[in-house]
């Protein structure tokens, strides 16, 4: 088959080129018309664009405003966030293992404050420094806020079961590591310092035991200095003297009156979780030899 002939692309019969008319001089051609300057042709789309965005520029507005309400958008935007991050370390697959026992950890805490009807903010995860949930009231008592705590170490202990099951089905040590991490940062969660959860359970056993945490976190910082313990002095030095300072109000005191019960209780589980996390680390740590590296 040959060729199609090719379309007439004219808008109607083409005119031929007359000749000027007889009173312009012999040769002589109009001018083209002069375009308008570019600014001027653009000037309509731009006004057109900017009525666009004054009419909708409060929906707009208010759409941004609601998407950090959104919990599930702000937890899984910050998560992707710190799975990036920790892929320029460790790689991604141990990244999205890390990242997802934090999120475990902190389902921990939001489950028991659900439990105990105190409203919370959504999971937010900070690249290099951890995770968090706020608490948007406190809780009633000092057993309540201990409950919620250890919440978080009891379902992040847990959760590093799952990778350390993973590497007794498949041998691969990217799971044991993964296990590792997972007993290590519960544990040290449990730290008996605020607003790290061991220093919340304190608060019903005995708030002087903030102190010698607080002592014991300062000279750890001063023989291995790193920034995460730093931040967790300057907030946890704040809220432990202004704790202290309210400790004979009344209020105060009220909210530190646990039944001996409870305190057992609470003693129990934080002694308890922390002699297991202590066995899971050493049951699950790899020695490295990075002399041949």
């Amino acid at each position: 088959m040959g060729m199609p002939p090719a379309p007439d692309l004219s808008y109607g019969p083409q005119a031929p080129v007359s000749e000027p008319p007889a009173h312009y001089p012999p040769g002589y051609r109009p001018e083209p018309a002069r375009k308008r300057p570019l600014w001027r042709r653009a000037g309509g789309a731009i006004l057109a664009g900017g009525l666009l965005v004054l009419k909708f520029g409060a929906k707009l507005k208010g759409l941004l405003l609601l998407l950090p309400k959104v919990k599930l958008f702000t937890t899984s935007a910050s998560m992707l966030v710190s799975i990036g991050a920790y892929t320029l370390i460790w790689g991604w697959r141990f990244a999205l293992g890390f990242v997802v026992l934090m999120l475990i950890h902190e389902m921990g805490h939001v489950l028991q404050l659900r439990r105990e009807g105190i409203p919370a903010t959504a999971v937010m995860f900070v690249p290099f420094l951890g995770a968090y949930v706020g608490m948007k009231e406190m809780p009633k008592d000092a057993a309540a806020e201990a409950r919620v705590g250890l919440a978080g170490p009891v379902l992040g202990s847990l959760g590093a079961l799952l990778p350390l099951a993973i590497y007794a089905a498949t041998g691969e040590e990217l799971f044991k590591a993964l296990a590792f991490v997972g007993f290590f940062l519960n544990l040290f969660n449990l730290l008996p310092v605020l607003p790290l959860d061991g220093g919340r359970a304190m608060g019903a056993l005995s708030p002087a035991i903030w102190l010698v945490g607080f002592a014991g976190l300062v000279v750890l910082a001063f023989v291995a200095p790193n920034p995460i313990l730093l931040l967790i002095l300057l907030l946890g030095g704040w809220e432990t003297w202004r704790r202290w300072k309210a400790r004979k109000d009344p209020e105060s005191q009220a909210y530190h009156r646990v039944p001996t019960r409870s305190r057992l209780a609470i003693a129990a589980v934080y002694i308890g979780l922390a002699v297991t996390l202590a066995l899971g680390m050493d049951a699950t740590f790899i020695e490295r030899d990075f002399g041949d590296v």
